[in-house]
């Protein structure tokens, strides 16, 4: 009996200490005391509503069965007893003999799962534990089984919801590619098997084109359309075991796995290129768009994901500085023009607060008299450490990191300080000319801005000139920049203005902005000027140029002026006025009185022999004879 006590224990159920018992009854001789006995632990086996068997260690067969356990599997008790364990439970991997070592080694908290097989043929989910016991001469063990089928069947649902909620967590709804936070759980393991077998691995980070423009223009509804046919393509275009991600708003990435060489990923990016850049059809409307791609490798470019994505993000900002619709590869110039941007844009955040900006002032020029017409405001950044700082290496900087329009209101507010300050000294004050970008022109208020300072330091707007590169106006822009500008040129107008293009025939030239834009002033740029006397070609240029202002009533400036011949040769050629070193190199605002005396620029010392000889008789140039 202390077996049995033990097996109780064991096992922890009444059922297990049942089975033990009527064991112990139909072994032993049927004495008085003990049919009593027996017959009350038989009744318990028989009522107990969990499933239970006892098996020959030995020969594996089955000796007895509950009520419990016929009912589960449909066999009468006579039948069950004529069945060896392996007919009624089974585990995969394992005979009958390896199924009774996993049971006897099982507990409570890990029983194990086995498959119950029922007369009718039909199998269930079954768990058990059991304990081997000695009953006189027979090796039996006692096994307790619970049916798990309608647990499983839950489980199985929760594990089939909670699957489509990683779905959902790690793929985009809108185009079902898979998302950052895939990206983020995938990528460290490609890269890992890329390492180990030593095979490359290319990370593509496309942006597409204008896509806001589409946006805006079209709705929502359409752009996401765009979208999911923009996730088709590329997805159709790379292989199946190449990773898609959608990574928010227009940004796609895609990992190239099992590269070969940079020709392969060449050759996947031109695809891409091509097949976005194909018509598209959304909602019966043709649409088109293209998409910029930046390239990095592993290990080449980078040996974690931030790397490689941060590498390829710069390679992609490259493509959209050649002109869009292109892909680039990383390379460590790019790394080194990044960091050098980022410099930068800190520097000039710290420069607008610590007064490091300044103006400075080169006059305009008329040719015949020599006089100072107008003067040309132009940004200075004086760094503490490394001196002057080119504006072409910030200007396009600022614009990108939003801080132009600061900028340029920095720039008016000390113009007409200067202005003002002259005025006291005694100045004879002259238009003065000030740069305009066209994403200050589009993203500020000019006009307003323009209309309460003039007021404020009690000077006619009439005394200002908007300077507009003709890159940044004329180009092929979306409609509604283009119409954002000329509004906001109109406007200017209207306050009196002066309206001036500069860098004239650097850009496309579209002469139609002329007259719808009613301009003042022509800037020829410098590079046409300065090899004006030898090159015929932008000989021929400069004279079209002031030919057609001539006709249209505009006035033309020829910028660059460094030498007399080509100040005598623009003469010729009728235009009025002149700018350049040839006059005055920039100056601050506190060297500036002598332009604003009224009298003309005194020319004569930079008069060199050698231009005197070039006139042909010795004489002084005409542009000195006034």
């Amino acid at each position: 009996m202390n077996q049995l006590a033990f097996a109780l224990g064991a096992l922890g159920g009444v059922v297990c200490a049942s089975i033990a018992l009527v064991l112990v009854w139909r072994l032993r001789p049927q004495s008085r005391r003990w049919r009593e006995r027996d017959t009350t632990q038989q009744d318990a086996f028989e009522q107990w509503p969990t499933s239970a068997l006892v098996v020959d260690v030995s020969t594996h067969q089955i000796v007895s069965g509950n009520p419990a356990m016929t009912r589960s599997v449909g066999y009468t008790f006579a039948e069950l007893c004529a069945l060896h364990l392996s007919d009624v439970l089974t585990c995969e991997g394992v005979d009958a003999g390896g199924l009774l070592e996993q049971l006897q080694s099982a507990t409570l908290r890990s029983p194990v799962e086995m498959h119950q097989h029922c007369k009718d043929g039909s199998v269930r989910n079954v768990e058990g534990t059991c304990h081997r016991m000695t009953l006189g001469t027979r090796e039996v063990v006692a096994l307790g089984v619970h049916d798990v089928t309608v647990r499983r069947r839950a489980e199985s649902k929760l594990l089939e919801k909670q699957q489509q909620l990683d779905h959902l967590a790690h793929h985009d709804h809108l185009t079902g590619l898979p998302n950052r936070l895939h990206l983020a759980a995938s990528l460290p393991g490609l890269i890992d098997e890329a390492q180990i077998s030593g095979s490359m691995l290319a990370v593509l980070f496309l942006d597409l084109d204008r896509f806001k423009h589409i946006n805006d223009s079209r709705g929502h509804d359409t752009g996401d359309k765009l979208l999911k046919t923009v996730a088709q393509r590329v997805r159709a275009t790379v292989r199946s075991h190449d990773l898609v991600v959608r990574m928010g708003g227009d940004e796609f990435v895609v990992i190239l796995r099992d590269v070969n060489g940079t020709a392969t990923v060449s050759d996947t990016s031109a695809r891409i290129t091509q097949a976005l850049s194909a018509p598209m059809v959304v909602d019966g409307r043709t649409l088109v768009t293209t998409v910029s791609i930046g390239v990095s490798l592993y290990p080449r470019d980078g040996s974690d994901m931030g790397e490689l994505l941060r590498h390829a993000d710069t390679a992609m900002y490259q493509a959209k500085d050649k002109g869009r619709n292109n892909f680039q590869m990383f390379s460590p110039a790019m790394d080194k023009r990044l960091k050098e941007r980022i410099a930068i844009e800190s520097s000039l955040r710290t420069a607008l607060q610590s007064r490091q900006l300044e103006v400075h002032y080169q006059p305009i020029v008329e040719i015949e008299t020599q006089h100072v017409v107008a003067l040309e405001a132009l940004l200075r950044w004086k760094h503490p450490s490394h001196g002057y700082v080119r504006p072409e290496r910030f200007v396009p900087i600022a614009e990108e990191a939003g801080l132009i329009v600061p900028i340029g209101e920095f720039v008016l507010q000390r113009t007409l300080e200067d202005m003002t300050q002259w005025r006291q000294s005694g100045g004879q004050l002259v238009p003065v000319a000030i740069n305009v970008s066209a994403v200050q022109l589009q993203r500020s208020n000019l006009a307003e801005a323009i209309s309460r300072l003039t007021k404020q330091y009690g000077l006619e707007p009439a005394m200002l000139q908007v300077e507009l590169t003709e890159s940044a106006v004329f180009e092929r822009r979306e409609t509604r920049a283009r119409e954002a500008s000329q509004d906001a040129v109109g406007r200017l107008r209207e306050l009196g203005v002066h309206i001036a293009i500069d860098d004239f025939g650097t850009g496309y030239s579209s002469l139609s902005y002329l007259k719808r834009w009613r301009v003042d002033t022509l800037k020829i740029d410098r590079s046409f000027v300065r090899d004006l006397v030898t090159d015929m070609s932008d000989l021929a240029i400069v004279s079209a140029i002031i030919a057609m202002a001539r006709h249209l009533h505009i006035k033309v400036v020829a910028e660059g002026i460094e030498g007399w011949p080509q100040l005598e040769k623009v003469r010729q050629l009728g235009c009025t006025y002149a700018q350049g070193f040839l006059f005055a190199r920039p100056m601050p605002a506190d060297k500036c009185l002598a332009y604003l005396s009224g009298q003309p620029l005194d020319l004569t010392e930079r008069l060199p022999v050698l231009d005197l000889e070039s006139t042909g008789s010795g004489e002084q140039p005409r542009a000195l004879r006034a």
